[in-house]
């Protein structure tokens, strides 16, 4: 079933939202998901953290000491939930159970491109992370228990030394307020928090976005600009030297060897059609942790689009597909989109899934790439 992203927040229309605050302040919407069902149960959590292929961490806080640890995890390597101040984070747990993938779904009125994952965190009562700041906006959802949220934004970012964690060494808030579940605690980059669980079985959704620097798009970039490079033909000459006398310093770089090449190699200018080519195959890229299951044995592809046309397709919960008029991303690849193949494929991006009906008369390059990408492990048969 494709879930449709929110179109209120509470009762503030989520235009309104993105106009006004994302990006700009922090806002506390209460009941922002009312009737809100916990995506994922303790022992759903405990069992994910236990993975090599899930990113956990357990962060301790016993007897004023803070301790991280990495996972995989085992049950046996937990607290008692008991015991207060122990908090278990969960990376990605959108990836593993579809109950999450739905939540993070309502939130897709952000870009795709944007939106990265559901970060689930358990803590007994008293646990936490210690006061920090995040590069990242983030939506802070409480699913479970109840947790309190003191924030501020302050100028100094100094951190206490020798810790595992970037807890900061001065933190000063301003605000503080305590969430039930279904409220809901929007923050933008560079707002300092602390959250602290109130009781015990305190469960907390945090739908996090991407923000990567722009030195990160720089090698794909690169490598668009280069494939433009063969087609230039400015830089299909040699390097030639039309030096009018003898070499005084031979092992000397000649000064208009430098300016000839400088101004060949000027003619190479980047386009938004490389920025567009960068941007696709960073932000489609999945987590590192993220490991495709192909079909064993795959089906004929002959046979496939007879299944496809009475089952559909769905993305691998862990499949990023995003795209542009003329190109698409997947999984941090980069593809031509031709026109008659776009309005298939962008369907298939934005409700991540195509019905049978919408399978039925599908033109034969789409079978084609949806077979491949089948045969990757990159979509399913419904």
């Amino acid at each position: 079933m494709i879930t449709p992203p929110l179109t209120t927040l509470s009762d503030m229309p989520v235009a309104q939202f993105m106009r006004h605050t994302w990006q700009r302040h922090p806002r506390l919407i209460r009941r922002a998901l009312p009737g809100l069902a916990a995506p994922v149960s303790p022992a759903q959590l405990f069992a994910l953290a236990a993975r090599d292929d899930v990113e956990s961490r357990l962060v301790t806080a016993f007897g004023g000491t803070w301790k991280l640890r990495h996972g995989p995890l085992a049950a046996s390597a937990l607290p008692a939930r008991t015991r207060g101040r122990w908090s278990l984070l969960v990376q990605g747990v959108d990836l593993y159970l579809p109950a999450a993938a739905q939540l993070r779904e309502q939130f897709r009125f952000v870009a795709d491109a944007r939106l990265d994952d559901v970060m689930v965190s358990y803590a007994s009562d008293g646990g936490g992370v210690g006061p920090h700041v995040d590069s990242y906006d983030v939506f802070l959802l409480q699913a479970h228990g109840r947790r309190r949220w003191r924030i501020g934004r302050q100028r100094d970012l100094a951190l206490v030394p020798g810790l595992p964690l970037k807890i900061l060494a001065d933190f000063r808030p301003t605000q503080e307020w305590v969430l039930e579940p279904g409220d809901l605690l929007y923050l933008p980059p560079g707002v300092a928090h602390d959250g602290v669980a109130v009781g015990p079985d305190c469960v907390t959704c945090s739908i996090g976005f991407r923000a990567p620097r722009y030195r990160d798009l720089a090698d794909p970039w690169l490598d668009a600009l280069a494939e433009t490079a063969y087609d230039l033909p400015a830089l299909r000459a040699r390097l030639a030297d039309a030096a009018d006398r003898p070499a005084r310093q031979p092992a000397r770089l000649p000064a208009q060897m430098i300016d000839r090449t400088h101004a060949r190699l000027a003619t190479l200018r980047p386009t938004r059609a490389h920025a567009e080519q960068a941007l696709l195959a960073v932000l489609s890229e999945p987590k590192q942790v993220v490991s495709f299951a192909p079909p064993a044995p795959p089906l004929a592809a002959a046979q496939f689009a007879r299944r496809m046309a009475k089952r559909g397709v769905q993305l691998d919960l862990c499949t990023r597909l995003m795209h542009t008029t003329g190109r698409l991303g997947i999984n941090g690849e980069v593809a031509p989109l031709p026109a008659a193949e776009r309005a298939a494929v962008t369907r298939l991006a934005h409700q991540r899934a195509l019905t049978p009906a919408q399978c039925t008369s599908l033109p034969p390059a789409v079978c084609e790439r949806l077979y491949r990408w089948y045969v990757d492990g990159w979509l399913h048969l419904g």
